[in-house]
């Protein structure tokens, strides 16, 4: 397959409707998600009501801004407080096809139909066609994300490698046996898988097949791109999304920016407020993705980012996403995963010798490394502390143990040092 083959054409008429397609299309959308929501969902009409909000004077995409912002992490109190997820579906729970468990914790649902996660048209335009072979390095165990982008590879014809996390020897052999030609995980594990390669002696260009990538669950800097696309000869593209929603954005080959994808209506509100910004202002995004069977109308993600309606040379006129520029809160994503001080918290308080304790975050040679530092007299209970660290937020850190009163007096739970050069 040639180079020209990956990076033309589009997959959804919807990627290029003009400017005031696009604006019916999206009233069309909300106007029937929320009139569903506020019917089925006890969650929405409790919110709704409280907000003194009408569906049925929903008449403009600025009347939006009237519903309440949904932050993220209100989900972990609201899905505990009944039946069908705190009544935030719209369906009993066996009526879906599966459910996971993100870290905080929070229950991701995922329904029966097809592409539920809405990564298909984002797939096609990193470059994926059919007969690929494509080798998810993501995890597949209670999380989505594993599962979430295999259902976009099978709808484009794809054959998939069930990789997973890990295995580093195992998964170069693979690539090499089944002649992969894709790779779907985190930017930072495709880059560790190259340096291992080359650690052994073998040629990456010449050994391997690998003409497609396609990253996400971390920030990654144009320097790292560069440089795995050199190693490899491939094109590497990112997505962005979360496992409440799926696909909120993605690169098409020219890279100016994330197209937000055509199952969501995105905004960029003031952190504080919720109040919509204009574009080219940086905020906080807050998604809408018109998901009947859950729909966390104007969830706000906790990362910020701006809009460019510049035309695209690819000729999609979807909005775009700016860089994902920051966090609003503490919570640091981490090698993927989400990390929230109060589930630090929470491990600490089961280990009484620790007095205080950070993360900090670094990324040499672009690859993620968490440090917990903790300040604790004659600590003997390292491993089971890594151990029960990993079983509640899914990483193993670093561990340096500190002599009490180490650490400045003012420090925040989650300090992240990541350069993106």
């Amino acid at each position: 397959m040639t180079r020209k083959d990956r990076t033309e054409g589009i997959f959804s008429r919807r990627e290029v409707l003009d400017e005031s397609e696009r604006k019916q299309f999206y009233l069309l959308q909300l106007k029937d998600l929320l009139s569903y929501a506020y019917r089925y969902s006890e969650d929405v009409k409790k919110r709704f009501d409280r907000a003194q909000f009408n569906v049925d004077k929903f008449k403009s995409l600025n009347d939006l801004k009237h519903i309440p912002i949904l932050k993220k992490k209100e989900l972990i109190f609201l899905q505990s407080m009944g039946p069908r997820l705190g009544g935030l579906l719209t369906k009993d729970l066996g009526e879906l096809r599966r459910v996971f468990l993100s870290p905080g914790p929070i229950f991701d649902p995922e329904d029966r139909h097809d592409d539920y996660w809405g990564w298909t048209e984002g797939f096609y335009a990193t470059g994926f066609r059919t007969g690929d072979v494509v080798q998810v390095t993501l995890p597949y165990h209670l999380t989505p994300a594993g599962l979430m982008f295999e259902e976009p590879l099978k709808n484009l014809g794809c054959a998939v490698v069930p990789a997973g996390p890990g295995q580093t020897t195992t998964q170069l052999e693979i690539m090499q046996k089944l002649r992969v030609t894709g790779y779907v995980g985190s930017p930072s594990y495709l880059l560790h898988l190259a340096q291992k390669a080359e650690e052994s002696g073998l040629n990456l260009r010449k050994d391997f097949f690998v003409e497609v990538a396609f990253v996400t669950g971390e920030k990654f800097s144009e320097k790292m791109r560069n440089q795995i696309e050199k190693k490899f000869d491939c094109i590497m593209r990112q997505g962005y999304g979360t496992a409440d929603v799926g696909s909120i954005g993605y690169e098409c080959f020219h890279k100016t920016g994330l197209h937000i994808a055509n199952r969501c209506f995105v905004e960029i509100c003031h952190p504080d407020t919720g109040i919509p910004l204009k574009d080219g202002e940086v905020g906080e995004i807050v998604v809408t993705a018109f998901n009947k069977t859950y729909p966390l109308i104007r969830l706000a993600t906790g990362d910020l980012s701006y809009i460019d309606r510049a035309p695209c040379p690819c000729g999609r006129t979807t909005p775009r996403l700016g860089n994902i520029v920051g966090r609003v809160d503490t919570t640091a994503r981490i090698m993927g995963m989400f990390v929230y001080p109060h589930q630090v918290e929470q491990v600490m308080a089961g280990f009484e010798d620790v007095k205080r304790w950070q993360i900090e975050v670094t990324n040499p040679e672009g690859i993620d490394e968490m440090t917990l530092f903790i300040e604790a007299t004659a600590f003997k209970r390292e491993e089971e502390l890594l151990h029960t660290f990993r079983e509640r937020i899914k990483l193993r850190p670093k561990l340096t143990v500190l002599e009490p009163g180490t650490l400045p007096p003012q420090i925040r739970p989650i300090e992240d040092k990541r350069k993106w050069d």
